[in-house]
């Protein structure tokens, strides 16, 4: 009987060993760590009454966050100003768009400039656009136009914007929705995460020639991130569940929509985490110490995913829908996003959080 019970585990362990191909992603092992959730009296509000945010951003004291109906909230000091957005086209109105990423430029401070990506709608159809924005007189105004004709639909604008840290401005397009096939088509900037000169121009190290494309695959990605040691990481939505977190090298494939989770084809990179039959729906990201702290949507969450450990848990809750995050010493700042019209909005929602990290590790 003992024998039997050995030649059955062995077989087991060869299976098991067979299977992955040694590359096999499984889903994120979810650790309950339920003693890490940020309890109420936690939590800082900063501000409230937010109208749809969907970008932070902060030099010394100040904060100024995108709102996807077409403005930018400057937070500065307890006090709150709503400045206007002059655009040159009108903002469409299209479910999850608008104006959704905003970063500031390295020499803000000097410059009073910023870049925007927003939806707008013309004759021939629905399109993203990356511009150049100049703070004067309380107002940004649309200047200098650095991308046009990003492929928009009835869902999937991507939208997030980052300068990294070799001063390049990244972008996430998602795959208009109705048009998938576009992530895999190296002549179309949807699907993809484009990467550009601050002037707008392709940057002559990108890895497809003359071409904007930086890494391509993707379905809806909304985070962007760099680990202390430059690596880049995205989110991005899956298809009904198995959503992902990427870990991005230039001129990768990572497979939408021909694999997803744990499927495998050659030339195509799996995800580093995935949700498996969950739904996180994943925004905003930032990283820290070897971990990535992701905003999700669906998941009404901010988690933490370790790299090494290969773990992921809830560090905050009860909130609902959470946008985007930025981490600035031990200070972790995020935003919830209830009034987007798929959350249910409390009183006060939206809000912009602040967190002390060691309260929730």
């Amino acid at each position: 009987m003992k024998s039997v019970l050995y030649v059955l585990l062995a077989m087991l362990m060869l299976i098991a060993g067979c299977s992955g191909g040694g590359n096999e992603t499984k889903p994120a092992e979810d650790v309950e760590g339920k003693e890490a959730v940020a309890q109420a009296d936690q939590l800082e509000v900063i501000a409230e009454n937010l109208e749809v945010p969907w970008s932070i951003n902060k030099v010394d004291e100040t904060f100024y966050l995108s709102e996807r109906p077409g403005s930018i909230l400057k937070v500065e000091g307890g006090s709150i100003e709503r400045q206007r957005v002059s655009f040159k086209k009108e903002l469409s109105q299209a479910a999850e768009a608008g104006f959704l990423g905003f970063v500031l430029a390295p020499d803000f401070e000097q410059s009073n400039k910023a870049f925007a990506y927003y939806t707008y709608e013309n004759g021939t159809g629905q399109f993203n656009r990356i511009v150049e924005l100049t703070l004067k007189n309380n107002e940004w105004v649309e200047g200098k136009l650095l991308l046009d004709n990003i492929p928009s639909g009835r869902f999937h604008h991507g939208g997030r914007l980052k300068i990294g840290p070799d001063g390049m401005l990244y972008a996430t397009a998602g795959d208009a929705a109705t048009t998938p096939e576009i992530a895999q088509d190296l002549s179309s900037l949807g699907g993809k995460i484009l990467r550009l000169n601050l002037d707008g121009s392709v940057p002559a190290d990108n890895p497809f020639g003359g071409s904007y494309v930086y890494s391509y695959g993707h379905r809806n990605p909304q985070g962007l991130a760099w680990s202390e040691d430059g690596t880049l990481y995205a989110s991005e939505h899956g298809p009904s569940a198995q959503d992902e977190i990427n870990l991005i090298e230039a001129g990768n494939n990572y497979g939408w929509p021909e694999i997803t989770g744990d499927d495998t084809k050659q030339g195509m990179k799996a995800p580093i985490f995935h949700s498996g039959s969950d739904t996180w729906a994943p925004s905003g990201m930032a990283a820290h110490s070897g971990k990535l702290y992701v905003a999700t949507l669906r998941g009404n969450a901010l988690r933490v995913f370790d790299t090494k450990a290969q773990t992921t848990k809830e560090l905050v809750t009860g909130l609902g829908r959470i946008r985007d995050v930025i981490i600035e010493g031990d200070d972790l700042y995020f935003i919830s996003n209830n009034t987007d019209g798929r959350g249910t909005p409390a009183e006060g929602d939206d809000k912009l959080y602040r967190v002390n990290l060691e309260d929730i590790r």
